[in-house]
């Protein structure tokens, strides 16, 4: 320890006051002996006690010194010297809290993007087994239509424009030997919301309407082919425009196409 720090530990005034032991009262001697400055700030307490005493204090006997010594409890104990603290633990510790929550915000970011990337991966599967399901339903569709129209066993009925709308136009795949009927409708306008188009069987002697079906889902259907109730006999065909749900008999003023077989 520097003589500075020595003198500012407060050692001193207690050997002065006599409040060392035997061993830390040899230890101030001996300092003292081989130190000038020690030795002066010794000699500078003593005297700044007597000066106090004598100018405040009444003369007390050494008796009653020891009595008031006693009275006060006061014992000798070892001076503790106090070692100046660094706060190189404290920075360590702050910059290892730093490090863990950088590192666990880190973590946590690569589990999000994980778990994003996961979330992202299954959305795009379920997107891609419905485009396949789309795609297996349209190319079905695409058969089945091209083996009706290549079917030389079908009949095929022309449906004209009737004056309700002299431009639509549709066509009847009719096989007589199995009585399936398919509607070809491309040439409909798509019908008005809450309405349906209702195919009709006829019988033109006397007019016997049958209906064979209603083409819904009209819009959703991309190739326009409807599959109907199959029927044996049929002198020609008809179209309708029906509230949705169809009707028991064909309102004529909502007659789009017909046709003779």
């Amino acid at each position: 320890m520097e003589t500075k720090e020595y003198i500012e530990s407060g050692v001193l005034e207690l050997y002065v006051y006599g409040l060392l032991n035997e061993t830390e009262n040899e230890e101030v001697a001996l300092m003292a002996k081989n130190n000038a400055e020690i030795d002066a700030e010794i000699i500078a307490i003593e005297k700044a006690i007597v000066a106090l005493s004598s100018s405040f204090s009444p003369f007390h006997s050494v008796a009653n010194y020891e009595k008031i010594k006693e009275k006060l409890e006061l014992k000798h104990s070892k001076v503790i010297e106090l070692e100046p603290t660094s706060n190189w633990s404290q920075y360590i510790g702050w910059a290892a809290a730093v490090l863990l929550l950088v590192g666990i915000g880190y973590q946590y970011n690569q589990m999000e993007m994980s778990t994003n990337q996961v979330a992202n991966a299954n959305v795009e599967k379920v997107k891609l087994e419905k485009d396949l399901k789309n795609l297996e339903l349209k190319n079905k569709a695409s058969e089945t239509s091209l083996a009706v129209v290549r079917d030389v066993k079908n009949i095929v009925v022309a449906l004209g424009g009737q004056s309700v709308a002299p431009e639509s136009s549709a066509k009847v795949y009719w096989n007589k030997d199995t009585k399936v009927v398919y509607i070809d409708a491309a040439g409909l306008p798509e019908p008005p919301e809450g309405m349906v188009y209702q195919v009709w069987a006829l019988k033109l002697n006397p007019l016997t309407p049958t209906s064979i079906g209603l083409l819904d889902n009209f819009d959703s259907n991309d190739q326009k082919l409807f599959a109907v109730n199959n029927t044996d006999q049929a002198e020609a065909f008809g179209i309708t425009l029906e509230p949705a749900g169809g009707s028991l008999t064909p309102t004529m003023e909502k007659l789009y196409t017909l046709g003779k077989v």
